[in-house]
């Protein structure tokens, strides 16, 4: 055998030998990679497994701080009383929960609520927060932030009762019934003087808005604003109805029904009910006054009020105002009845040292008056016709215009208020003959 033979039979076993060591070095860094795999697909799980048992710890949380605030939300009247929730008594609180939950047992959550009461008018701003500690040992928490307003929650349901003639609360809490200038006498009852300088005073209830009572004995000095339970005198207890509404005047041809502010002369109101002289025949008492608004500053800006003609800045405590340029008549009648029952008749104005008529120098009466159903005639109390029939409720901005007697009364709809013409407020200065 020669000698190149034996080399390459050596050599060939080298590589015989180099090449099975090369597959156990091959096989050990497989095993190695796959035990990092193993170990990986190992702790993955178990991250999935935390990552799961806290998405579950959280809407646990949630649901907790979403009790919290609903029970808030849920509170059942407005002024603080012994054992009954109240918008007063939502305060700062904390407080621990153990999991009721099949699903996140074992966990202790604190529930913190922090509370403040000046961030808006009328509402509190609440945060609630829910914290626990995972199983990793690592803090979670969850926080829901929510306005909660001074508002009956009964109202939430208003939406889906049928339309009626409902205890409708309007502005300061009370019924839309009663007069708007009415003061809160802070007994469940308001008060208000039909004349600035009168005597008399009617009472309401705060609830129904229904006149309970006609008071006598008012100081004439002592304006409608600072009449107090011991002020109003004796009152003479009383059910009815009450209609009211203002009269403008204007002399300007052809006559804008939108922009009546003249100097309204003397007059008076009377309301002639149908059935009069009967026994069963309702009695009526209609009261007057000329009026004008001002403008004036206020903690919260420019505000705009009506007083008598004849008042000065002292009536209201101000030392100057800005008169506005409006002037009317304010009219306010009272009709007694029997509780629930209604009314038909109709108003007239009676002039003082002037007519009305159809004459040159006379003057006509028109009611501002629309169809608001869309019947296609003026045929509700509420849309003001000629005469009422089948009165039950109160009866605001029932209101005249007063022209010259040789203009038609004025008609229009959808007219953009005087001033206001960048708005997008409109009203309908829609007018019909009343008077002669």
């Amino acid at each position: 055998m020669s000698h190149d033979t034996t080399r390459r039979r050596a050599c060939r076993a080298d590589s015989s030998r180099r090449q099975r060591g090369t597959t156990l070095i091959e096989a050990l860094i497989a095993l190695l990679v796959l035990a990092v795999g193993m170990v990986a697909i190992a702790r993955l799980q178990g991250n999935m497994r935390l990552s799961a048992e806290v998405a579950r710890q959280r809407s646990e949380a949630v649901r907790l701080a979403q009790e919290d605030v609903e029970s808030l939300r849920a509170f059942a009247t407005l002024a603080a009383s012994a054992g009954a929730r109240s918008f007063e008594s939502i305060a700062a609180a904390s407080r621990t929960v153990d999991s009721a939950s099949g699903y996140a047992t074992n966990t202790r959550y604190a529930v913190t609520r922090s509370v403040d009461a000046a961030t808006t008018a009328g509402a509190k701003s609440v945060q609630v927060v829910v914290g626990w500690t995972d199983r990793a040992g690592a803090p979670q928490h969850v926080a829901l932030n929510t306005l909660i307003a001074a508002a009956d929650p009964a109202f939430g349901g208003a939406l889906g009762l049928a339309r009626g003639d409902g205890d409708l609360r309007g502005s300061f809490g009370r019924s839309a019934r009663i007069p708007f200038a009415a003061k809160d006498l802070g007994d469940g009852s308001s008060a208000f003087k039909p004349v600035g300088g009168g005597t008399v005073a009617y009472r309401f209830d705060n609830r129904s808005g229904m006149p309970t009572g006609r008071c006598t004995g008012i100081a004439p000095a002592t304006p409608t604003r600072e009449l107090t339970p011991a002020g109003v005198g004796a009152c003479t207890p009383l059910s009815g109805q009450w209609l009211s509404g203002v009269i403008r005047f204007t002399s300007a041809l052809p006559p804008d029904s939108s922009a009546a502010n003249d100097l309204p002369p003397a007059l008076g109101v009377t309301l002639a009910l149908s059935g009069a002289g009967t026994a069963a025949a309702p009695a009526s008492t209609c009261n007057s006054e000329a009026m004008k608004t001002v403008a004036h500053a206020g903690t919260a800006g420019s505000r705009i009020a009506s007083v008598p003609l004849a008042a000065t800045p002292a009536a209201l405590g101000l030392t100057a105002w800005t008169e506005t340029g409006e002037r009317f008549v304010a009219y306010h009648c009272f009709v007694e009845t029997a509780p629930g029952a209604a009314w038909a008749g109709h108003l007239a104005i009676a002039p003082s040292g002037w007519r009305i008529g159809s004459a040159a120098g006379d003057r006509r009466v028109c009611r501002y008056s629309s169809d608001l159903d869309g019947s296609g005639s003026v045929d509700t109390p509420l849309e003001h016709p000629a005469a009422y029939a089948g009165v039950s409720g109160r009866l605001a901005n029932q209101n005249y215009l007063v022209i010259d007697a040789t203009a038609a009364c004025p008609a229009g709809r959808g007219v953009r208020i005087a001033g206001n013409n960048t708005s997008d407020v409109y009203v309908d200065p829609g007018t019909a003959a009343h008077a002669p």
